[in-house]
């Protein structure tokens, strides 16, 4: 019986002891998680964020055609002309990361060859 309550004894002060240490240190990745944030924050400002997919990248008639034809498929899904001269580029979707642009390019390469994922800019 008295080791029973030495054994209760001693898990208590273990786990209160424990409990004590992870509330140190939380404090401090909370410092570290906040500093981490803020840096993406300024990061996503300065650069932009996000992936889209790039479905054609060549001149403005075939560029024209290729997002209507896209538009017939997956009326959805937004799509936008770019112009960097002397080439146009038909860009698709607006997704938070790359994973999810991957998975929409897989669906879209069926449709569309040489498609690719690119990341989105100011």
């Amino acid at each position: 019986m008295k080791n029973t309550l030495f054994l209760k004894i001693f898990l208590f002060c273990l786990f209160t002891s424990i409990g004590t240490l992870n509330a140190q240190n939380s404090t401090k990745k909370d410092k570290e998680v906040t500093n981490l944030l803020e840096k993406k924050r300024s990061y996503n400002k300065s650069n932009g964020f996000g992936y889209s997919i790039q479905i054609y990248y060549g001149n403005e008639r075939t560029a024209r055609s290729k997002q209507a034809r896209f538009k017939v498929l997956y009326p959805r899904v937004y799509t936008k002309l770019v112009y960097n001269k002397p080439d146009w580029k038909v860009q698709v979707g607006n997704y938070k990361t790359k994973l999810e642009a991957d998975r929409a390019n897989l669906i879209f390469k069926k449709e569309f060859s040489g498609t690719i994922v690119v990341p989105m800019k100011k």
